[in-house]
């Protein structure tokens, strides 16, 4: 009996699971929509589309402002960033991981302790702004960068730590985004879960490819490509030069459609 094969993340179930992917909760009736210069649009998820990792299920409540709710399964874990928990159930214990960097990742605008979560019992996600929910289930030794404040969740069995980005101390969120959150797995695989503000798209990137991406509107990438920044020959103001992140590839690049410029505090 022939499987049926994700276009979003690739994993591949049998006929008759349902209209979504078990793993993403793409729809699987929906073919890529790619632009003609190569980029695709992510998969909006349907109100109320449910998917799994571990012994977990998450449910995706509205669009506009997209909820996360999460029935956490005994021993499960998830960590995010403390302001994006929208409720929980009581008996749901929370605990603080100290991620390393102190001060330096606190003036960067990054936080240097996020909250963990351990089920069993239920918990909700959102950000208090319209966009849509990125799922990137990471399978064995992946590595992915995130912009900061990018990342809504992730589960317990991915590694949290954080990359120095030289040069885009002024140019990445309004001047403070001199590091990105890496998220890493080694032998199990994982699932992780973005906020894009307005739409979000992504591209592959050829070995040796590269496109100059608006830095507010940067989302994530592969570890593998590399970036950095590019001065251009036009000036902002008094003093100030525009810059660009050029991304060069092998690898995969996430954007959104809506710049957002993160400042610390």
């Amino acid at each position: 009996m022939d499987k049926l094969q994700c276009d979003w993340c690739g994993v591949q179930t049998p006929p008759g699971t349902g209209h979504t992917c078990p793993s993403c909760g793409a729809p699987l009736d929906e073919a890529n929509k790619v632009s003609d210069s190569g980029w695709r649009e992510a998969p909006r998820l349907r109100d109320m589309t449910e998917f799994r990792f571990g012994n977990s299920v998450c449910q995706v409540e509205g669009e506009l402002v997209p909820v996360a709710e999460i029935a956490l399964g005994p021993g499960d874990q998830v960590y995010y960033e403390h302001h994006v928990m929208l409720w929980k159930d009581e008996a749901v214990p929370i605990f603080a991981l100290n991620t390393g960097g102190g001060m330096k990742r606190s003036l960067a605008g990054m936080p240097h302790v996020v909250t963990v979560s351990q089920g069993p019992g239920r918990i909700a996600f959102s950000r208090d702004s319209p966009g849509e929910l990125v799922v990137l289930p990471m399978h064995p030794g992946m590595e992915l960068d995130v912009r900061e404040h990018g990342f809504l969740l992730a589960s317990g069995s991915i590694n949290y730590s954080f990359v120095r980005i030289k040069g885009l101390a002024n140019i990445l969120h309004g001047g403070n985004g001199m590091y990105m959150d890496r998220f890493i797995t080694q032998g199990y695989p994982g699932l992780l879960m973005l906020h894009g503000y307005g739409n979000v798209f992504e591209r592959n990137l050829r070995p040796g490819e590269k496109i100059l991406v608006e830095p507010g509107g940067f989302l994530y990438k592969d570890a593998t490509v590399q970036m950095q920044a590019v001065p251009q020959n036009i000036k902002v103001g008094l003093f100030g030069r525009m810059y660009l992140a050029e991304m060069t590839g092998p690898g995969r690049v996430g954007i959104q459609s809506m710049y957002v410029h993160h400042r610390s505090g």
